[in-house]
């Protein structure tokens, strides 16, 4: 193949254009199959990846009969995750989600768009096409609940302040365990599920306010809260890990907040530090990982 733009079919959408070297790494990672459409300036029409001399065979571990991320014969392939987003309309959704914690009564849609939006553009080796699954009025009461905190914790009394704090994390263990159980790949739910204990998560989410005196040490705790995270993923065949470190997380944090504080570079910034996040994030055999 010549260096070209090319376009794929997914979803029942027409996408790209991408570069040859983004169609090898998503050949790669089994986004795009011997199935998949595609089309390249001087071709007559739309194409299967699987007719398309060299495309295919040139990249290991592929061929075009088995779809590398489906390949039962071999290992699940590992590596970091990654995502794609769009400046102004992850700015956007980003806004609308916390518009809607202030409104409360629209934060169940607001948040599910958010996370379809993101989640939809996460790129997973071995798990073509995620998607959220996820409906508004899946667990409305919770959403409805954090909003409702958002005021009940600028309360001068210390134990409506306490009592808002312990209500919060519960709730965001509750979202965290439905947002993990409603992502699919190829349309075909996946069988996540988060079994960490809600005390714990409690625990940590008390340890990251209290590090807030420390000036710099939540970072580090943050980091930890992340590891312990992904130790409780289960109903994959990989596991999960967090590569980020606290200082990694410190600088860019600092970065991110000082940043924003200048108005104008919110959007560049906030894509950047989001995309790094997520690139923390990665795949790797079970049990390869020190206790």
């Amino acid at each position: 193949m010549s260096n070209r733009s090319w376009y794929y079919a997914a979803q029942g959408q027409q996408q790209g254009p991408i570069s040859e070297d983004e169609l090898r790494d998503l050949v790669a990672r089994g986004v795009v199959t011997a199935e998949t459409l595609l089309w390249s300036d001087g071709m007559a029409g739309w194409e299967k990846a699987g007719g398309i001399p060299g495309l295919l065979s040139d990249v290991p571990g592929t061929s075009p009969s088995v779809p590398p991320a489906f390949d039962a014969g071999g290992p699940a392939p590992s590596g970091a995750l990654s995502v794609k987003l769009d400046t102004w309309p992850y700015l956007g959704w980003t806004l609308l989600y916390v518009v809607g914690q202030f409104l409360i009564v629209i934060t169940p849609w607001t948040a599910v768009y958010l996370y379809r939006y993101v989640i939809e553009r996460v790129r997973v080796p071995g798990r073509p096409n995620l998607s959220f699954i996820g409906q508004p009025l899946d667990v409305w009461y919770v959403f409805v609940g954090m909003g409702v905190l958002t005021y009940v914790g600028m309360s001068d009394q210390p134990i409506i302040k306490l009592a808002a704090v312990v209500a919060q994390a519960f709730l965001g263990w509750m979202i965290m365990r439905w947002v993990l159980s409603r992502i699919a790949s190829n349309g075909e739910p996946l069988p996540i599920r988060f079994e960490g204990s809600p005390v714990v998560y409690f625990g940590w989410y008390l340890l990251l306010i209290v590090s807030v005196v420390t000036i710099i040490g939540w970072a580090w705790v943050t980091t930890a809260w992340m590891r312990w995270i992904c130790r409780n993923i289960q109903g994959t065949r990989r596991e999960v890990v967090f590569n980020g470190t606290g200082l990694q997380v410190l600088w860019r944090t600092l970065l991110f907040v000082l940043g924003c504080s200048v108005i104008i570079p919110i959007p560049w910034l906030l894509r950047w530090y989001s995309a790094w996040y997520v690139s923390q994030f990665a795949l790797v055999p079970r049990g390869s990982q020190p206790m």
